[in-house]
């Protein structure tokens, strides 16, 4: 924490949304309130949305408490297993629906990692899609987040639902497909890369104008020595660069023919970036996110990712995404 939270500006991000799945995982306001002012005080210049891990100590109480923090805007749900620090996670959607129904009361975001445990990976997401439809036909004033969609059917899915679903896209699925992870350990995340389709189709999305898609890194600073173990941790450190990752990929994308220069407009890419994301979390209305400042430029040259970053006593060390790659450089225009 104490090595990483500091970059997040680095990124072009002021503004985090904070996942729970710490061991032991953040089920209590108490703790999530702990854990932003560590951060807090590790970034003060970043504003920290907190959440919870959705678990049995969780009920209809715990959710009136947690909305009265107005730190903590959502409760993450893991179906047990799925990915890192799940084993925790959630066994029977259907008990967690008077807590659902708590959180739309309270208008508190639903947060799914959207995989089905038990089936093969590469399906898991699809699988998932009509458990979120069910959670949305029952709670339809619930925000809902699909976060990290990584399918077409993924994307599909959020498409399908009302106003009150969205989905993120990370800037990892932008850049790797289930081949690529296969041969390089900090590619490999949950949900897994999927097929070239997908990741075309995710890029699509990422300039469609919808406004159904907006950014999320799931960034995962794992130490060097956990991604090389043997069944390596799962998730790829991108928050130092994220905004250029992304950016990047787009013109990737241009370079190939999966998108075209005239649909990266500076609306699209801004609202998938900034906009969308803060009306969502109802953080600022349009308004106030068009006029704020301070904002970030990025320039075609000079920005390289390095091959690691490593405490200052050498005895911890995270290798980023695509670490070595040259990048777009950012700056903060106050």
């Amino acid at each position: 924490m104490e090595l990483v939270t500091p970059l997040i500006r680095k990124g072009g991000c002021d503004t985090v949304f904070v996942m729970p799945n710490l061991q032991p995982p953040v089920t209590q306001v108490s703790q999530a309130t702990s854990y932003h002012e560590q951060l807090s005080q590790l970034a003060p210049d970043v504003n920290f949305l907190m959440s919870l891990y959705l678990h049995p100590s969780i009920n209809a109480e715990v959710i009136t408490e947690a909305a009265q923090s107005k730190i903590i805007h959502g409760v993450k749900l893991y179906p047990a297993g799925v990915t890192t620090n799940s084993q925790d996670g959630v066994l029977d959607i259907e008990q967690y629906y008077p807590v659902f129904e708590a959180m739309q009361t309270h208008d508190l975001v639903l947060n799914l990692h959207g995989e089905t445990p038990g089936v093969e990976v590469l399906i898991a997401e699809a699988a998932f899609v009509p458990q979120l439809h069910k959670i949305h036909s029952t709670f339809p004033r619930l925000r809902i987040v699909l976060e990290h969609v990584s399918t077409k059917e993924g994307l599909e899915a959020v498409r399908a639902c009302g106003a009150t679903v969205r989905g993120t896209i990370t800037a990892h699925h932008l850049w790797v497909t289930t081949e690529d992870t296969e041969h390089d350990v900090h590619s490999f995340c949950k949900p897994i890369a999927k097929t070239p389709e997908d990741r075309i189709a995710l890029l699509r999305a990422v300039v469609d104008g919808s406004s159904k898609f907006f950014f999320g890194s799931d960034s995962a600073p794992h130490p060097v020595q956990s991604k090389q173990q043997a069944g390596g941790a799962a998730g790829c450190f991108t928050q130092p660069f994220c905004t250029s990752l992304v950016l990047d990929a787009l013109d990737h994308g241009i370079k190939h023919e999966w998108i075209t220069k005239a649909e990266v407009t500076r609306e699209a890419v801004e609202g998938f970036l900034s906009i969308c994301g803060r009306i969502f979390y109802k953080i600022a209305s349009i308004d106030e996110v068009k006029l704020r400042k301070p904002r970030i430029r990025l320039s075609r040259h000079g920005g390289a990712i390095p091959r690691s970053i490593k405490s200052a006593d050498g005895e911890l060390e995270v290798v980023p995404f695509r670490s070595g790659q040259e990048v777009m450089s950012l700056t903060w225009i106050y």
